[in-house]
């Protein structure tokens, strides 16, 4: 009769779930909402860390008001990669901190970059290359940019890592969420040394230890659980990033199954026993958060630029869903390049959005928001196709994430992948795959070879009802506008690097 909690803490919100483990569904769900630092230069992203714990909490404390907090049995956390916690020797959180999705680190990527010999050498040492969206290059910009805050550096953690700090009072880090940080030979999955010298030597002890994702990253300290009123002996799962939970709450835990998350970012990665490595650098040869790899692509544009034309339009979401309906596939030739924060898959960190194809036809309101359903997707798309390309072929999509609730977006997305689509019976997958690792994790206690395969297979339902099959008319169509973006978003770099040079001074 175990419950157990599962955390998403993402860019725009946090959120509970309450896993019932012996009916294999979900019994309680919580949210709150965080928000971005305003007000910074271009490129940067920042949050106050203690928003997200200020949110853990009310989320926590509202779900076990809905069940019998005696049952729960354990606590695992979600959350958004890459962002860089600094902390002093006492723990104390340095100054905000930056996220996947800022890009004003550029120069520090290409720096360390150089530093290792060259693109093709740091993919060979690290399975990654530096991206702006990734930890190493926040680490350098601190010592370049923050020389002060850079000296009492004492821990770096992750979002996810930060929260579990929270919960458990231990620096703790897994496989998963540390491939995502650039400091890593994904391969292996030890610290790379190479990577972290060229940082800074100290940075070596400023690091956990990596652990594998079935160890327990401790337990919810005493004062926690005396305040929500729990068992002393409730564990922490190690967690992981909001791709890695996502998988697992979408029952990618094993070969064969491709997951797509249309969030605040877009993501699409399916299991592998094997790294899969991308000799371009597209393709992120992450590991998982189950002991295999991931790998991943990934946008940096979705839901966030289709609430921004929502809410330009003041519409609710059913009207939204009425009026791209009015507008053709294609919307006559209207055409989003959707990178508002520039871009990761392309590696376009100066990128902004842009609408081609405006003319007195196209310059409607269904047109512009069918349009940046259109935009964002086939960002997206663009990260698919390289996947093919490394051999990862779907027969079928498996969808999570807001945008996943949106029948006409559906459509849209089925046609656009030239693949079948279905959504899930749980669609906040990574909250979900946060409560199933903890299962496991508490379940491997006294059954050490407990398969995590066999919980989500218990619990991870899709709902047919959602289910989208592809237009091959409208699949040739969107192939071709597919490569017409590619082919601007190519053309306009050079533009897109003055322009940032232009605003910034």
């Amino acid at each position: 009769m175990a419950l157990f909690i599962g955390i998403d803490s993402g860019t725009q919100s946090t959120k509970a779930v309450v896993l019932d483990l012996e009916k294999g569904i979900v019994v309680a769900e919580s949210r709150a909402p965080h928000e971005l630092i305003s007000g910074l230069p271009p490129g940067a992203m920042e949050q106050h860390p203690q928003d997200w714990i200020d949110a853990m909490e009310t989320t926590i404390g509202e779900v076990l008001s809905k069940v019998d907090r005696d049952r729960v049995r354990g606590i695992g956390v979600s959350g958004q990669q890459h962002g860089f916690v600094p902390l002093d020797a006492e723990g104390r959180v340095l100054r905000p901190a930056k996220l996947w999705c800022d890009t004003s680190t550029a120069p520090e990527c290409a720096w360390l970059t150089e530093a290792l010999g060259g693109p093709e050498a740091v993919l060979k040492k690290l399975g990654n290359a530096f991206l702006p969206g990734f930890t190493a290059p926040k680490i350098l910009w601190l010592k370049r940019h923050e020389p002060e805050n850079f000296a009492r550096l004492r821990h770096v953690l992750l979002p996810h890592d930060f929260l579990n700090h929270h919960l458990t009072g231990e620096y703790f880090m897994e496989y998963g969420d540390a491939s995502g940080t650039a400091l890593m030979d994904v391969r292996k999955r030890v610290w790379s040394a190479e990577a972290i010298e060229a940082i800074d030597a100290g940075l070596a002890d400023w690091l956990p230890a990596l652990s594998h994702p079935a160890d327990p990253a401790g337990r919810v300290r005493g004062a926690l659980a005396e305040k929500w009123g729990l068992g002393k002996d409730v564990l922490v799962s190690a967690g992981g990033g909001d791709n890695m939970m996502g998988a697992i709450g979408t029952g990618n835990v094993a070969p064969g199954r491709v997951t797509a998350s249309f969030g605040t970012s877009g993501t699409i990665y399916a299991y592998s026993r094997e790294p899969v490595l991308d000799p371009k650098g597209e393709i992120a040869a992450f590991c998982d958060s189950t002991g295999g790899w991931l790998p991943l692509l990934c946008t940096m544009n979705v839901t966030g630029v289709t609430e921004l034309l929502r809410n330009l339009f003041g519409r609710d979401h059913a009207d939204v869903e009425k009026r791209v309906a009015e507008a053709p596939p294609g919307c006559g030739g209207l055409l989003l390049l959707p990178y508002l924060e520039g871009e990761r898959t392309p590696n376009v960190p100066d990128g902004t959005g842009v609408y081609f194809g405006l003319n007195r036809g196209t310059v409607q309101e269904p047109h512009l928001l069918r349009a940046t359903m259109e935009g964002v997707t086939l960002g997206m798309n663009y990260g698919l196709r390289r996947l093919a390309e490394l051999g990862v072929k779907p027969e079928t999509i498996l969808l999570t994430g807001g945008g996943a609730r949106s029948a006409g977006w559906r459509q849209i997305m089925a046609d656009c992948f030239g693949v079948p689509v279905v959504g899930m019976a749980e669609d906040e997958g990574a909250a979900l795959g946060g409560a199933l690792q903890a299962a496991w994790c508490q379940g491997r206690q006294s059954a050490a070879d407990l398969c995590l395969a066999d919980l989500t297979d218990k619990v991870v339902k899709v709902k047919e009802e959602t289910r989208c099959e592809p237009d091959a008319e409208r699949h040739q169509h969107y192939r071709r506008l597919q490569d017409l973006q590619d082919e601007l978003g190519r053309a306009l770099r050079p533009v897109f690097r003055k322009h940032r040079a232009l605003i910034s001074g």
